[in-house]
């Protein structure tokens, strides 16, 4: 079974130490009087391409042959691995082919093509990743070209792995308590054997979003799993079936996996702009959010988490406040039928909804006699223990209702 050794990390990081940043790992004072622990932050997100992928994409690019060089690389990517492939291309003056899914937002290719500097080719190709990623392996077929998997390679979790050894040198005292995010696995695997080899007291935690724990399922399945649905919300750890390579590793360097709830993960990020401005992706966040589900264990400890990245769309600002409000119970949807008589909107408002209840959503849900129809309402509390008076003044004056935050499935069709 393949496992890092610290010999080619070392090699790795003498192979990458032009173009990678050595980021700060940087205690922070809010989050550290918050849990009662000393917290320091990996700073990954202020790499060059804001994330820590360049790492690995570099690490396996430099490492080719020079008749594989001038055959060209190719990847299949909608995000952060693009980027640092892009960057690699052009550091490297290669040609490189990017697969990236029809839908990929603007912002996204536009930043690739900017890394790439004109040593790139853009493909978008298919509704999906799997689309695309099809299409790219196809292509490497045809042109002979090598392809630069995310994760499941031994030189790109070399790679990742110099994260590990940055943490280990930058710290001032022993780390009882490392977090770190877990996607396809590359970085927990190769950061964990690192750990596992210098540091084996410390504590490896891995962190999954709760729509997109493949690795969480791989391990309980005591095999790698497909995922049949996943939440992208996490894009950059949202994935379906992680790697072999990685798996056969992080099941021997885990000590444990934390599945943090995508509403948690926008808690965090909203958090550590408001107090600590610092703009992470929902994958930067993620081991943040998980800190809460280890309160008691990292209590009078040091802890580290990585923060892998930073490549965050403004547009999301919106879903991230919406889902960071659903998820701390500030915000609740209700099918509203009002009794049929006049002024029974008005005594919603002056007898139901609390002095500091806000409604922030009505619709009717039919276009002709809205009168008689339902209506769609969410209303957003000041704080969460307001929501049992709300729905007591509601059955109090005999509001037929529908929660709909208990049923996605329905929340989904009609927001």
């Amino acid at each position: 079974m393949y496992k890092p050794q610290l010999r080619d990390v070392q090699k790795a990081r003498q192979r990458i130490g032009s173009v990678v940043e050595h980021t700060p790992l940087a205690p922070n004072v809010a989050l550290s009087e918050q849990y009662a622990a000393t917290i320091l932050l990996k700073r990954e997100d202020l790499q060059r391409v804001r994330s820590y992928k360049i790492r690995g994409a570099y690490n396996k690019i430099a490492s080719l042959t020079k008749p594989q060089l001038a055959a060209g690389v190719v990847c299949a990517s909608a995000g952060n691995h693009a980027q640092g492939v892009a960057f690699a291309c052009s550091a490297l003056n290669i040609r490189g082919a990017i697969f990236m899914p029809a839908p990929t937002p603007n912002q996204k290719v536009k930043q690739v093509k900017m890394f790439g500097k004109g040593s790139i080719e853009i493909i978008l190709a298919g509704d999906t990743f799997d689309d695309a990623y099809a299409c790219a392996v196809k292509y490497c077929e045809e042109h002979k070209s090598t392809f630069i998997h995310p994760f499941n390679d031994e030189k790109v979790i070399e790679g990742q792995a110099t994260v590990g050894l940055d943490i280990l040198n930058d710290a001032a005292q022993h780390i009882d308590y490392l977090f770190v995010p877990i996607g396809g696995g590359g970085l927990a695997a190769g950061v964990g054997s690192v750990f596992k080899a210098i540091s084996p007291d410390t504590k490896i935690i891995g962190v999954e979003p709760v729509g997109a724990a493949s690795m969480k399922a791989a391990l309980d399945a005591g095999s790698i799993v497909t995922l049949t649905e996943i939440d992208t919300f996490a894009d950059g750890v949202a994935v379906r079936r992680v790697g072999e390579l990685t798996f056969d590793i992080c099941k021997e360097t885990l000590d444990d996996i934390v599945l943090v709830p995508e509403g948690k993960i926008c808690s965090t990020i909203l958090q550590l702009y408001n107090e600590s401005a610092i703009v992470v992706e929902p994958a930067g966040g993620i081991t943040i959010s998980a800190l809460d589900f280890y309160r008691d264990r990292i209590k009078g400890k040091t802890v580290a988490c990585v923060v892998s990245g930073s490549n965050n769309d403004i547009t999301r600002l919106e879903e991230i406040k919406e889902r960071s409000l659903l998820y701390e119970g500030l915000k609740h949807y209700f099918v509203i039928r009002f009794p049929q008589r006049a002024g029974a909107l008005r005594e919603f408002l002056d007898h139901v909804l609390g002095p500091s209840d806000d409604i922030t959503h009505f619709e009717y849900k039919k276009k002709h006699s809205r009168e008689k129809g339902p209506v769609v309402i969410g209303i957003e509390l000041r704080q969460k223990e307001d929501f049992e008076g709300l729905i007591a003044r509601m059955k109090e004056r005999g509001i037929v209702y529908e929660y709909l935050n208990e049923k996605p499935d329905l929340f989904q069709f009609l927001l």
